[in-house]
């Protein structure tokens, strides 16, 4: 049986912890049978951005009126943009694993594994399984779509998820989308922009509900008026009639309704691969949803096993999966004792509005805070793109502690990052208000939103 120094289990973000052990010398073996890079190349992020950016050029030329501007769009070549991101996506996945495969301190095993003890892997090799083993283990599995059992169907009618709905190359004339979250709204977008009809249909009465609901509510507003929402609505059953899919769901009432599309995309969640691999086997612990548990050094219950990434659960974030592999490569590979911080953490949604945000929503806060808002309308480059949705809302502790940060319209993936920043860096509320923005640029929104929690005049009109 091999015996490695690592073992990292899983390709995503596990290749970084990978890749540190080897240049440190360390004879390293990785497990993944997919490609390197993980659901985020390879299914995730970066195609389904490479996507929606597509998107934006597409909604683009077709606002292009509203600002004076003669533009037409003749068409769109669906099946050439897909192959363009599938194939830039692929290229980088084959180049991670030659660049594995080149080094020698590196065993890269490009099939499925799972724990059949503590610290050792059985691998499906050509010829049979083939046990490996390690002192040290970082698991980085990852996780998958979840298909609710609540659904009836599912075995019998065929269905998208994620990862198969960006490898599309037939544009669907109207497809249907089952779920409220951020796939749903990225998706969604995407596909609406292309070309095809987009049906909606959602549990929550909003879309993205677990923003701060005020967000929530502006961008559920803004996809009102280009798709089809059955919101409030949870999917029952599915089935075929001729060449459409029928979604049978029912509000709370009992009151029905079916949904029909040549193609249904089934948006409702992700689970963590803590089954696939097997974990229990090696004694490692998971909570009640199947995310592996871990302690503040990213420790697992089984004794030398490290886990980072969605199948810990902390966060479900690429890049905080990055993070967490710096710690996991100065706590397994270099035996140090460092608590995992997520300074800062942030996220976005790439739809149309782009949502992000930063620390608690309003619901979740007790006690007291202060509110402060800025319209994009409110300062002079937000008022030029004529986004009627756009919002900055801040909440602020009486003691000047930013406690989130939420915005809603154009770039707010890029203006979040200002806060981020500044809360990573210890700055308090006051200190962004008071920080000199560059007029007119967009970021006055955000100075606007926390001048206005602290009283103060709001700037850049």
């Amino acid at each position: 049986m091999p015996e490695f120094d690592l073992l990292v289990l899983g390709g995503g973000t596990g290749n970084v912890v990978a890749s540190a052990a080897a240049g440190e010398g360390l004879d390293v073996a990785i497990v993944e049978a997919d490609g390197l890079g993980g659901t985020c190349l390879n299914r995730g992020c970066n195609p389904s951005k490479q996507l929606i950016h597509r998107a934006d050029v597409v909604r683009t030329v077709r606002e292009a009126s509203a600002f004076g501007v003669d533009a037409s769009l003749d068409g769109v070549r669906f099946a050439d943009i897909v192959d363009d991101v599938i194939g830039d996506v692929t290229e980088q996945a084959e180049s991670k694993a030659a660049d594995a495969r080149e080094d020698d301190n590196v065993t890269f095993y490009q099939a499925e594994g799972r724990f059949v003890d503590e610290r050792t892997v059985a691998v499906d090799a050509d010829g049979g399984e083939e046990r490996v083993t390690a002192d040290r283990v970082v698991l980085a599995g990852g996780s998958r779509p979840t298909v609710p059992d609540a659904i009836d169907g599912t075995d019998d009618v065929e269905f998208l998820t994620s990862a198969e709905a960006m490898r599309l190359r037939d544009l669907p004339d109207r497809l249907v989308v089952g779920g409220g979250g951020y796939i749903a709204v990225e998706m969604g977008y995407f596909f609406g922009e292309m070309g095809a009809e987009v049906a909606i249909v959602g549990r929550s009465d909003v879309l993205l509900s677990r923003e701060d609901r005020e967000i929530a509510e502006r961008l559920t507003d803004a996809y009102a008026d280009d798709h089809e929402l059955y919101l409030g609505h949870s999917a029952t059953a599915l089935a075929r009639d001729g060449d459409e899919t029928v979604v049978t769901a029912e509000t709370d009432d009992g009151d029905e309704v079916e949904v029909r599309g040549d193609e249904l995309l089934l948006a409702t969640g992700r689970r963590p691969n803590s089954d696939s691999w097997n974990v229990a086997a090696a004694g490692i612990e998971t909570d009640e949803k199947g995310f592996v548990e871990t302690d503040e050094y990213l420790r697992t219950s089984a004794d030398g096993v490290w886990a980072i990434g969605d199948i810990a659960g902390n966060y479900m974030f690429k890049h905080s999966g990055d993070k967490e592999a710096e710690f996991a490569i100065e706590n397994a590979v270099r035996g140090n004792h460092r608590e995992v911080e997520y300074p800062g953490m942030a996220h976005a949604v790439f739809g149309a509005p782009q949502v992000a945000s930063l620390g608690k929503t309003e619901s979740e806060l007790d006690g007291e805070y202060e509110v402060g808002r800025c319209e994009y309308d409110d300062t002079v480059l937000g008022s030029a793109l004529r986004s009627d949705v756009g919002l900055v809302k801040v909440l602020v502790a009486p003691d000047g502690d930013v406690l989130g940060c939420h915005v809603v319209g154009p770039n707010a993936s890029t203006l979040v990052h200002e806060v981020s920043t500044a809360v990573a860096a210890g700055a308090d509320a006051e200190r962004i208000a008071e920080t000199i923005h560059v007029h007119p640029a967009l970021s006055e929104v955000v100075q606007g939103a926390f001048r206005d929690a602290e009283g103060m005049e709001v700037t850049g009109i």
